[in-house]
């Protein structure tokens, strides 16, 4: 594997990127903007997730990295069940949580395939 440089080369940070645009779009319309709770939670969620690989990618070890890693695999999976409850209140339809919910999955594939590769390299 090449050598990452910078948190912004890592695919797993670059898939949660789009994971959180995404949920900022769909919780910005409709009923889903007027929930405010909901909004605000699926959104520090899908941010969080984002946000830990990138807190991770500077944390100095490999140890601390997975640390954070494991924070924004939760934080990917709270935004998949958040989604249930957004398509429960009708704020979303189905393909938009099918869609959201398979983007989510890969996020947590590619942590998950990070943290192994870690694993092997400590």
């Amino acid at each position: 594997m090449a050598k990452i440089e910078r948190f912004e080369d890592l695919k797993s940070w670059q898939k949660a990127r789009e994971l959180a645009n995404i949920i900022y779009d769909l919780s910005g319309n409709g009923d889903f903007a007027k929930d405010f709770e909901l909004r605000n939670q699926i959104r520090r969620a899908a941010g969080s997730a984002m946000h830990n690989i990138a807190e991770g990618f500077d944390a100095g070890t490999d140890a601390e990295f997975i640390r954070f890693l494991k924070m924004a695999r939760r934080s990917a999976s709270e935004v998949q069940s958040q989604l249930y409850l957004a398509l429960d209140r009708k704020y979303i339809m189905q393909n938009q949580l099918q869609s959201a919910y398979q983007l989510a999955t890969e996020v947590k594939r590619l942590i998950n395939g990070l943290i192994g590769y870690l694993h092997k390299t400590t």
